[in-house]
């Protein structure tokens, strides 16, 4: 088996090879050096977990459990992650996160976690950095976000949760909420109160795809294996909507969406309803002027937007896009060719390009025998 995985904030002294062997042979050596987490689960757990092994493009490796639970991951349940003996280095960015947690209600001052760790200010951001992939103030920011809404969630009004996670002034959060949240606070409070969501799942050629739309559009375009944790992804964005199981027969929109996903209709205008800010906005049409069997890089469609410098702005922007093949965030690959990141599994990714290519090509084909054929008459 070759066992390929995408790496987030690799631990800098092992190599690909040895973290994915580790997973693979469940090398309880290696407990502490780095953890794994599973795509399709959402869960995250040590190299020696008696778990059942993930197929291969389900796996993401972190150096440390704060960076799986940044990304949004779970510990596991059997094999404690978080409880595992760590590394020197492990151990030092872990204290840094549980110093930022402690501290919400003030900016995190690199100086002052410097001085906690006994390194340099730059040493530290650099180490941090290296491990989590992002600074600590990023971190910080975060965790206000995940606390936010974890009170609004529990029913606090928008100022008692605003100040309960650590938040200065209700200015600061509504002026990042788009950014962070993909709403306003009281919006998010209220769940998705009095929208109407119609969801529909079907088979394609990638697994299973959920399509939900509201009245104005496309809200939603999910990718899976299952479709319960597809459902309940939907429900936990939006717990207060009105959330009904429509009927594919129904929904031309469905048909669409599945019929490109087999590698056919390229031509899919379709109208989306979505939370964004301008510049997610800007990147997502971006994406959607790129041709049917073509790709472009991260850089390249930050030029286009005319933001040369944005290519890991434009990379969140497309691991942000809820509305997947309507939006073809798969058509963007990194500089050198490789396939880069795709939420839902780089084995569907490459899969749906290879699609594109091919029916590229049909299309190309059918054009030039037409052309012949009026030629000839």
């Amino acid at each position: 088996m070759i066992w390929t995985a995408k790496i987030d904030n690799f631990p800098p002294t092992l190599s690909q090879r040895q973290c994915l062997a580790a997973v693979a042979s469940r090398d309880s050596r290696l407990d502490g050096r780095f953890v794994y987490a599973v795509r399709s689960t959402g869960i995250y757990c040590c190299p020696s977990c008696p778990s059942r092994r993930p197929r291969p493009p389900q796996v993401r490796i972190f150096a440390t459990p704060e960076a799986a639970e940044q990304a949004g991951f779970r510990p596991c349940l059997r094999c404690h992650p978080q409880q595992a003996p760590r590394s020197s280095e492990s151990r030092l960015i872990r204290s840094v996160c549980d110093e930022i947690r402690a501290n919400t209600d003030r900016p995190a001052s690199l100086r002052h976690l410097a001085a906690v760790t006994s390194l340099s200010p730059y040493h530290l951001q650099r180490t941090f950095r290296q491990v989590m992939g992002i600074t600590p103030r990023q971190y910080a920011d975060a965790t206000r976000t995940v606390n936010l809404k974890s009170q609004l969630r529990k029913g606090d009004d928008v100022t008692t949760a605003l100040y309960k996670s650590g938040y200065a002034s209700a200015s600061r959060v509504y002026e990042h909420s788009d950014a962070q949240m993909g709403m306003t606070p009281g919006i998010y409070r209220q769940g998705g109160r009095g929208m109407k969501i119609s969801y529909v799942i079907a088979d394609c050629s990638v697994g299973r795809v959920l399509v939900a739309e509201t009245a104005r559009g496309i809200s939603a375009v999910s990718l899976g294996e299952n479709d319960e944790p597809l459902v309940a992804a939907l429900h936990e964005e939006y717990p207060r909507a009105e959330i009904l199981r429509g009927s594919s027969e129904r929904s031309r929109w469905v048909l669409a969406i599945v019929r490109r996903l087999d590698g056919f209709d390229p031509q899919l205008d379709l109208p989306t309803d979505v939370m964004a800010t301008a510049f997610q906005r800007r990147v997502w049409e971006a994406l959607r002027a790129i041709p049917f069997g073509t790709t472009r890089s991260y850089r390249e469609v930050a030029c286009a937007i005319g933001r040369p410098t944005a290519t890991r702005a434009v990379a969140r922007a497309c691991a942000t896009n809820p509305t997947a093949i309507v939006v073809p965030c798969h058509r963007v690959i990194r500089t050198d060719g490789a396939l880069g990141g795709y939420r839902w599994g780089l084995r569907r990714k490459e899969l749906l390009l290879a699609q594109e290519s091919r029916g590229a090509k049909c299309k190309d084909k059918a054009v030039k025998a037409r052309a012949a054929r009026r030629r000839a008459s």
